[in-house]
């Protein structure tokens, strides 16, 4: 059984807490490795290292280091199966979902590759007598990254990549239940050329988590998870001073007009709903048919689909979808179903009892459809992050769109329609921070930002794009004027541009 543990000061190094924990192989229920917890000291060591390599790592002109991001990239792209197929054994996506997890990981690195410009400043000449006046963006100094388990390869890379980018060292804390992936990205990114330091990844629980929080050496901290960590996360660190941008929850709506393509709105559900077994946080886990036509249309159309849907192995190409990352995570999402039964939902598709055969100890679960769902109930309320589509009907397109609006989560939604006046109208008014069109999950591509609305987030600034860039840096504004011109004497008034 293989050891894993903490990659400080551009090697691996061993875990000296004396806890670990178990990383599982989600298709047979085995532990398949055991991970090392992080102690404060060692949390404390990591920290150390990247304060030393950070100055010498900022004073790189920015062009060389968007050098190192291109060699990056080209060395992830020549190991990305090898790499996909070990995401894939230890989160239990399949491996062609794990090549998506890299890829959109890679495509925030190839924006970032685009640091030169991003990082320029602006200069106006003249902005008075005499006076020029300038603005530069400057690294933070040490940041850290906390990521989930459901995207152990894309959610790193989206905080590393322009973190360093910007002159930052950065300490990665990802998810303990599938930490492989993540120690490998950070040696590809020493052979690329990052000096040791640069990046650090620490495994562990809370206690590591919180010994990030309390640095103060720690400049920001960005963080993805559950709306109710994200929440602490974000207050811990604002208390200490630190700059946080915290995401959290999602309980995403697709609504489906009278008018749409319901086979292609079955076909997106299908895919929104149950790929990756819904460990998404944009996955959408709530159908909103607008009107009793389509929802019976729907439904038809649904019921088949989810009851064909193939659970297999994360490497069978066949499969749509493989195990949940854990047995208590399975046993949570079991609960959830229970507990709509219980609420009065009519369970159309049970998947609960699914076995694979020959695997009847791995963390597999069939698709879940409800119907008859209402907004009072938990199993709509909560976050259950597993196979399960909820259906909730409305009377109309207003009451549709309520239901995304009063939500208290705002991560994304959708709208199936072909009539373009409902759709600008939704996009306009929904009140969450992604919206997709004819698109179930509207995951924007990298020179955009990504980030939600309500309790899904928490901080100012969204994630990649160029909002990356300036919650990674701080902005300096110059004030100038050489010797030379017309002595005016003191002055003891507010200067202004008159």
């Amino acid at each position: 059984m293989s050891s894993l543990a903490h990659f400080i000061d551009g090697r691996r190094v061993a875990g000296n807490s004396g806890r670990v924990g178990d990383v599982f192989d989600p298709a047979t229920g085995a532990v398949a490795a055991r991970v090392a917890l992080a102690s404060r000291t060692e949390v404390r060591d990591a920290v150390e290292s990247a304060k030393r390599a950070q100055p010498a790592w900022a004073s790189v002109n920015p062009q060389r280091r968007a050098r190192v991001l291109i060699k990056f990239l080209e060395l992830v792209g020549r190991e990305q199966e090898q790499l996909a197929e070990l995401l894939s054994s230890e989160h239990g996506k399949t491996v062609a979902d794990a090549r998506g997890d890299i890829q959109r990981g890679l495509e925030v690195v190839e924006f970032c590759a685009g640091a030169p410009h991003l990082l320029k400043g602006g200069y106006t000449d003249a902005a008075g007598p005499g006076i020029d006046l300038y603005s530069m963006r400057q690294p933070l100094g040490v940041a850290a990254g906390i990521t989930p388990f459901n995207f152990p390869a894309m959610i790193p890379m989206w905080m590393f990549a322009p973190a360093i980018a910007c002159g930052n060292a950065f300490i990665l804390k990802p998810s303990e239940r599938d930490p492989s992936v993540p120690l490998r990205l950070a040696e590809l990114m020493m052979e690329a050329g990052l000096p040791a330091g640069a990046l650090n990844v620490v495994n562990g629980d809370r206690e590591a988590v919180d010994a990030l929080l309390d640095d103060a050496d720690v400049k920001a901290v960005a963080f993805v998870g559950s709306s109710q960590i994200a929440e602490y996360v974000y207050a811990r660190a604002c208390a200490a001073g630190k700059r946080a941008q915290c995401f959290g929850a999602a309980k995403n709506h697709m609504v489906v007009m009278p008018d749409a393509d319901m086979d292609g709105a079955a076909d997106a559900l299908i895919g929104a709903g149950y790929g990756s077994a819904g460990e998404r946080c944009m996955a959408i886990s709530v159908a909103v048919p607008v009107g009793e036509e389509a929802a019976q249309a729907l439904l038809t159309r649904l019921v088949p689909r989810v009851e064909s849907l193939k659970i297999g192995l994360p490497a069978d190409a066949s499969a749509d979808l493989g195990p949940l990352v854990t047995k208590a995570h399975l046993d949570r999402v079991k609960d959830y179903v229970a507990l709509g039964v219980d609420e009065g939902a009519k369970l159309v598709v049970d998947g609960r009892d699914f076995k694979m055969q020959g695997y009847e100890d791995g963390f597999f679960m069939g698709g879940c459809l409800f119907d008859e769902v209402t907004p009072r109930m938990r199993i709509y309320r909560e976050e259950i992050f597993g196979p399960v589509l909820s259906v909730v009907r409305a009377r109309n397109y207003e009451d549709a769109l309520s239901l995304v609006s009063e939500h208290e989560y705002g991560n994304g939604a959708a709208i199936f329609t072909r009539d373009g006046g409902a759709a600008r109208d939704f996009a306009s008014r929904a009140q969450v921070g992604m919206i997709g069109v004819n698109v179930p999950i509207p995951t924007p591509l990298a020179y955009y930002t990504f980030g939600g609305w309500k309790r899904s987030a928490f901080g100012d600034l969204n994630q990649h794009g160029e909002d990356a860039f300036r919650f990674y840096t701080k902005t300096k504004t110059v004030t100038s004027r050489w010797p030379g011109g017309v002595r005016e004497g003191a002055s003891f008034v507010m200067p202004t541009m008159s």
